[in-house]
């Protein structure tokens, strides 16, 4: 619940005080808001199988964004940026879809 309340208040304030994005970290927004999507739907996916653990939740929410946006540094560092991020776009998304149906199973109980 915790988290939830953190979400809708971090999504207000967002709207409330349009912060504008550095344009040396705008490359890196999309990386970060999709990870962070990732960890939103399996920290969700968690709560409906009854495992759910804000530790877990809030780690794998702040690793999953650090680690997408280092690959992609790093891809653009080797002159790869777009290929990386195609990469990891990719690979979450296929986690998002995953946890989604999942989610989708056990709410209609297919």
């Amino acid at each position: 619940m915790i988290a939830v309340i953190g979400l809708v208040l971090g999504v207000l304030a967002g709207l409330l005080i349009e912060p504008t994005v550095p344009a040396n970290l705008q490359p890196y927004l999309p990386i970060a808001v999709v990870a962070a999507l990732d960890a939103l739907f399996g920290g969700l996916r968690a709560y409906l199988d009854g495992i759910f653990d804000e530790r877990v939740f809030l780690t794998s929410f702040l690793s999953n964004v650090v680690v997408a946006a280092l690959i992609v540094f790093l891809g653009d560092q080797l002159g790869v940026g777009s290929q990386m991020t195609t990469a990891v776009i990719v690979v979450l998304g296929i986690r998002i879809f995953s946890n989604a149906a999942s989610i989708r199973r056990h709410l209609f109980k297919a």
